[in-house]
Formats: C-alpha cells, structure tokens, sequence
C-alpha cells in the first residue's frame, strides 16, 4: 500500500519540480547575478529607482483598495449565501464560480469594451441623457477590473467558513440577551476569522502582480509593478533585471503565506 502511494505522488513531483520548483529557482538565479553570470544585489536593489518605487507603491495602493472592497462586498454576501437554504445558495455560488469558467483575458476585455468612451455604459448613458462615464484608462477602472475578477476568491473562503459555524453558538448568545450586532462582534467576525485572513491572501496576491488588467483598463499610461517587470522581460529582454524584481514581488508573496500558515493553521478557510 504505501508504495502505492508513493507511486500515486510521482506525478505530482514530477509537476511541481517541473513547474515551480525550477522555475524559481532560475528566477533566483537570474535575479541575483549579472549577465556575465558573476553574483549580484543590483537587479533587486533596481526597486528603490524612483520609477519602480511608484509603480510598486501605485500596486500596493490598488491591490490594498481592491481588497478592502472585495471584503465589504464579499462579506455580507457570504453571510446570506450561508443563512440560505442549500439549493438556493449553491446557485447563487454557482453563478459567481460560473465567470471564472471563462478565460480572464476574454473578461477583462469585455470590461474594456464596456467602459470605454464610446462603449456600452455610455451608450446607454447617452440614451437617457446621462453624462457619460469616463474612467477608462484610469487607475479607477483598473480597481473596478481588479473587483470583478477577483471578488469571488473572497467570497468563496468566507462562505466556507461561515457554513461551517455552529449555529447552537449563534442561539445561545441570543439567548444569553446578545443582540444582533453583539453576536456578529463577540461570536460570528471572530469565527470567521480565518476565511478572511484566506480571501484578502488570495485578492491582494493576485492583485499586486496583475499586469494584463492595467494594460487593457489603463490604456498602457499607468505601469503597476506586473507591467514592469513584463516590460523588463519583453521588451528589453533583461531577464536578470526582471527576475529581480520578481524576487521582490515573491518575499510579498511568502508573507502573505505565512500570514494564513498563522491565522489558518487548520485550513478552515480553504475553498476546495
């Protein structure tokens, strides 16, 4: 039996050395040695430039407000999704899984042709003699973007959790003359406290690199951090330079790790 299994486990080395393992590790090659091959700090010092500090704290300034509204959003949807009855919420669940079914770059377009000057919203903005709406290629439609693709990987673990809560809880702290506010503070926020530590790990990663949202809603004029190191890589073909600040981008990336490994330590907000 357990060389079965570890038969069962061979493909999933396989994979994950293929995939993650070596791809990281020449990323950390790259990124810490010049193009001679000798051993460098200049490729990862490259994000104090003032151009890549701005596009750094411009993605931590999105990725942070794509967060915080994606948990307010994400919340009380989740709580209504759990205080449903099963059919009715795993629909509803369905429906916000079912856009992620579709490939991201065809959903992100769809927003660029609906926000532009002469798109959809406007159209109809025109038609009933509204001012029309003009955020294209702004750092607002590059947030809205952000919301929509990634809301459901806050809503998801929250939703997780919240299932999973003992309502005797909930009835007892009514009970004991708690009011509605006082058992969401005191019982239900606290509880579910691990599937938002999971959602704003698994909004703010994703949001912090994006470089195709950006590219496509800001028109190409606002550069995030993703749309420099893309730039490094495509166009000036440094990989050094742009293994460099990926580097970076990853020591956000294990912190936030390390952020749910703590404050999730049973996997309770996981989504699968």
């Amino acid at each position: 039996m357990k060389n079965n299994r570890r038969l069962l486990t061979g493909p999933y080395l396989f994979w994950s050395v293929s995939f993650i393992i070596i791809p990281l590790l020449m990323i950390i090659y790259y990124g810490m040695t010049s193009s001679e091959g000798h051993f460098t700090w200049t490729n990862i010092a490259a994000i104090t430039t003032p151009e890549n500090l701005k596009a750094l704290g411009l993605s931590l300034l999105l990725a942070l407000l794509c967060t915080v509204i994606c948990l307010i959003l994400a919340y009380p949807l989740a709580m209504i999704l759990s205080s449903s009855g099963m059919s009715s919420s795993s629909f509803i669940v369905l429906l916000f899984i079912l856009p992620m079914w579709m490939n991201f770059l065809l959903r992100t377009l769809a927003w660029q042709t609906l926000l532009e000057k002469n798109g959809v919203i406007n159209l109809v903005l025109t038609a009933m003699h509204l001012p029309a709406l003009n955020i294209i290629n702004t750092p607002y439609a590059i947030v809205l973007g952000m919301v929509y693709d990634f809301l459901p990987f806050m809503v998801l673990p929250i939703y997780n959790v919240l299932i999973k809560l003992d309502k005797d809880m909930i009835n007892a702290a009514r009970d004991l003359g708690a009011n509605g506010l006082q058992t969401f503070l005191k019982i239900t926020l606290p509880l579910s406290m691990p599937g938002i530590i999971s959602g704003i790990t698994m909004v703010f990663v994703p949001a912090l690199t994006t470089f195709v949202i950006s590219d496509l809603l800001g028109g190409g004029k606002i550069l995030l951090i993703g749309n420099v190191i893309e730039q490094t890589y495509k166009q000036g073909s440094n990989w050094h330079l742009g293994s460099g600040l990926s580097i970076v981008l990853m020591v956000f990336v294990i912190a936030s790790m390390g952020i749910v490994s703590k404050y999730d330590k049973n996997n309770e907000g996981g989504t699968f």
